[in-house]
């Protein structure tokens, strides 16, 4: 019987074989992989809750929870390594907040919404959901010019990859992902800016 150290078990070589094992329907991988990588998801959570508002009130454990359940009702995801499973974690979390957000904003415009006076509303504080939404719809029209550029942000953004992960990901060069990253801040500013003054 071969001994797993726990130093062993951490790298990625190791998670990358539980998660091929999983891929593969290994239900006893996703057991072994759920504890290795619950540390890196809470990381990314709390990276993503970072940007929202003060008193957002999804918590972090509730959107790693909430990722988590969305990760195991993919149907056979042919994992790569464990970049590939950060980064499609990223996207989900991204997405979940996204769709929080649009839910928020649409409570705001009435839906189930509460009256109060003028004189209450005075400690409320700005959303920074329509900010999420307003990234999520330039994202969208960029992806529609060029995928790849919005791959670029959401893992180097959203899921805290490095270039060379990045670059290792989508299988080009480090200077490819630097050109596109760069390109995809001027295109998403300008987007942004240009919504700002509608």
């Amino acid at each position: 019987m071969t001994v797993v150290t726990s130093t062993a078990r951490r790298s990625p070589e190791y998670i990358t074989g539980l998660l091929v094992a999983w891929s593969r329907g290994e239900e006893s991988a996703l057991a072994q992989l759920t504890p290795l990588v619950h540390r890196e998801l809470r990381r990314l959570a709390r990276s993503h809750l970072r940007r929202e508002r003060d008193n957002h009130t999804l918590q972090t454990d509730a959107l790693v929870n909430e990722a988590y359940v969305r990760l195991v009702d993919l149907s056979r995801v042919e994992w790569r390594d464990r970049t590939h499973f950060f980064a499609l974690s990223a996207r989900l979390m991204r997405r979940i907040l996204v769709d929080y957000a649009r839910s928020r904003q649409y409570q705001k415009r009435g839906g189930g919404a509460q009256r109060i006076s003028l004189d209450d509303a005075h400690g409320f504080s700005v959303d920074r959901g329509a900010d999420l939404v307003a990234v999520d719809d330039a994202l969208a029209a960029l992806a529609a010019v060029d995928a790849r550029k919005v791959q670029v942000v959401e893992l180097r953004f959203f899921g805290g990859l490095t270039v060379a992960e990045i670059s290792e990901t989508l299988q080009v060069s480090p200077q490819t992902v630097m050109r596109d990253w760069r390109m995809a801040k001027m295109w998403l500013l300008r987007e942004l800016s240009s919504s700002v003054k509608r």
